[in-house]
C-alpha cells in the first residue's frame, strides 16, 4: 500500500504536469521529463531534467509541484490519515498498521496522535520560513511573486526537496545573504532531524530527558554538519576557497536537501567526494530527507570498536541488540548494491565521466538533489534509472525489499533445526 501509493501520486503529478495549463510555452516538457519532475517532487529529491523549471512552468504548474513536494515531504498515508481524523471518519487498525510501517514506529500506539502533531509541526514550521523569506524577496519582487516564491522555498528546504524558482543556478545568487542562508539551513535541519526528535524536544525540553534515538540523531547530526563544514572550508586551500557561510550551507543541504549556494560542478574532487558521503549518509529515521539514516552509521560505526574489543554494543547504558545491527549491515550493503549497479546501466546507456555518474546516482538514490549539470544530459534510459533510484531512495531499500515477504507480519517459525555452519569470514 505505501508503495502503490506513492506510484500513484507520481502518476497524477506526471498527467497533472503535462497539461497545457501547467506550462507557459517556454521549453519543452515531454512525458519522460514531467515522469521525472513528478518522482523527483514525491521522492523529494530536487534533480530535473530541465535546467530552469521557474520559465517552464506556470503558476498553477508551480503550485502542482510544490503540492506534490508537500505530499511527499509527509506523505500519502500521514495527509490520508489526518484529513481522516479532520472529518472524523473512523481509522481503522489497518490504517494505524500502514502509518506504523511508513514512519518506522515499533509499536501502534498513539499513531494518529502523532500523524496531527506531524502535521501541526509542518505547518508551523513552514509558515514560519515562509514569513522570514518574504523579508528578503519582497524587495526584490512584486508581492504577488515574492509571496508565492517565499511558500515555495519554505515547502521546499523543510521537506529537503531541493527546487527552486530562482533560476537555474539554485541560491548561487545569494550566497552571502546571511538571512536566507540561515533561514533556508534552519528548514533544512529541522526537516532533517525528523518528527520524533522534533516531538521529543517539544515534549521533554532537556537534553538529558530524550529518548536514546533523539540523543543519537542530534549527536549525529551535529557532528556531519561541523565535519562536513571544516572539509569544505579547507578543501580548496590551492584555490578559491569557501566562506564559513558557503561551507556550512553545503555541509546542511549536503543531507539530501540539494541547494546550493556554489557551483557544484566546480568543487574540488575532495569536496565531491565529501559530498558523496554526506548524501548517502543523509538524514534521519521519520524525517523529509533521504539516504540509509544517521541511526544507521551510528550503528554500524559502534559495532566496531565492540567487535573489536570482543563486547557487546551498548550505547547510552542500551544494548544495540543483533536485530537492529543485522538490519543496518542489510542496509548499507543493499544500498551500496544499488549504487554501483545503477551505475554500471548509467555509463552503459550514456558515456559519460566516472565521478559525475556516481555523484548524480548518489544524489537521485539518498533523494538529495545536488548536481553536476549531468542530468538533463542523459538520455531516457538513463532518467529512468535515476526515477527508480529516488522511487528506491524515498520508500527505503527495506521496504522494498519487504514487498517479497508475504509474511512480514509473523514471526517465522522454525519446524527444522539445522547444524549451524561457521564460513570464514575476511
Amino acid at each position: 500500500m505505501i508503495t502503490l501509493s506513492f506510484f500513484v501520486i507520481i502518476m497524477i503529478g506526471t498527467i497533472l504536469l503535462l497539461l497545457p495549463i501547467s506550462k507557459t510555452g517556454k521549453g519543452s516538457l515531454d512525458f519522460i521529463d514531467a515522469f521525472f519532475v513528478s518522482t523527483s517532487a514525491i521522492t523529494i529529491t530536487g534533480l530535473s531534467p530541465v535546467s530552469d523549471l521557474s520559465i517552464i512552468l506556470s503558476p498553477f504548474g508551480k503550485v502542482v509541484l510544490a503540492v506534490l513536494i508537500q505530499i511527499g515531504g509527509l506523505s500519502v498515508l500521514t495527509i490520508s490519515v489526518f484529513i481522516m481524523y479532520i472529518i472524523g471518519a473512523k481509522i481503522g487498525i489497518s490504517n494505524r498498521v500502514l502509518i506504523k510501517e511508513n514512519l518506522n514506529q515499533n509499536d501502534l500506539s498513539g499513531m494518529v496522535s502523532l500523524v496531527v502533531r506531524i502535521v501541526t509541526f509542518t505547518l508551523c514550521i513552514e509558515f514560519t520560513g515562509f514569513i522570514i523569506n518574504l523579508f528578503v524577496f519582497i524587495p526584490q519582487y512584486d508581492t504577488v511573486t515574492a509571496i508565492g516564491i517565499s511558500a515555495f522555498h519554505a515547502i521546499s528546504a523543510f521537506n529537503n526537496a531541493g527546487f527552486d524558482l530562482l533560476g537555474s543556478i539554485s541560491l548561487q545568487n545569494y550566497q552571502a545573504h546571511i538571512l536566507l542562508n540561515i533561514n533556508t539551513a534552519a528548514l533544512i535541519m529541522l526537516g532533517g532531524i525528523g518528527f520524533i526528535v522534533i516531538n521529543d524536544l517539544i515534549e521533554k525540553k532537556s537534553y538529558k530527558k530524550l529518548t536514546t534515538h533523539s540523543k543519537i540523531v542530534l549527536k549525529v547530526n551535529l557532528l556531519l554538519w561541523i565535519l562536513g563544514m571544516l572539509v569544505f572550508k579547507f578543501s580548496n586551500l590551492g584555490g578559491k576557497s569557501f566562506s564559513w557561510l558557503e561551507s556550512f550551507f553545503l555541509s546542511v543541504t549536503a543531507r539530501t536537501a540539494g541547494f546550493t549556494t556554489i557551483d557544484i560542478s566546480a568543487i574540488s574532487a575532495v569536496a565531491t567526494l565529501m559530498l558523496i558521503i554526506l548524501m548517502f549518509i543523509g538524514a534521519s529515521p521519520s524525517s523529509t530527507g533521504g539516504g540509509i539514516k544517521t541511526t544507521t552509521i551510528y550503528t554500524i560505526f559502534k559495532g566496531i570498536p565492540s567487535y573489536a574489543k570482543g563486547k557487546q554494543v551498548i550505547t547510552y547504558q542500551r544494548l544495540i541488540n543483533n536485530e537492529t545491527r543485522h538490519k543496518a549491515s542489510t542496509l548499507l550493503a543493499v544500498s551500496l548494491l544499488i549504487i554501483i549497479s545503477s551505475t554500471f546501466v548509467v555509463l552503459t546507456f550514456d558515456h559519460v565521466n566516472l565521478e559525475k555518474a556516481v555523484f548524480e546516482i548518489v544524489s537521485a538514490f539518498s533523494n538529495t538533489g545536488l548536481s553536476k549539470n549531468l542530468t538533463p544530459t542523459l538520455s531516457d534510459y538513463s532518467k529512468l534509472t535515476l526515477c527508480i533510484l529516488m522511487f528506491i531512495g524515498r520508500l527505503g531499500p527495506l521496504t522494498i525489499l519487504s514487498l517479497f515477504n508475504s509474511e512480514w507480519h509473523k514471526k517465522e517459525l522454525h519446524n527444522i533445526e539445522y547444524i549451524e555452519e561457521k564460513m570464514m569470514i575476511g
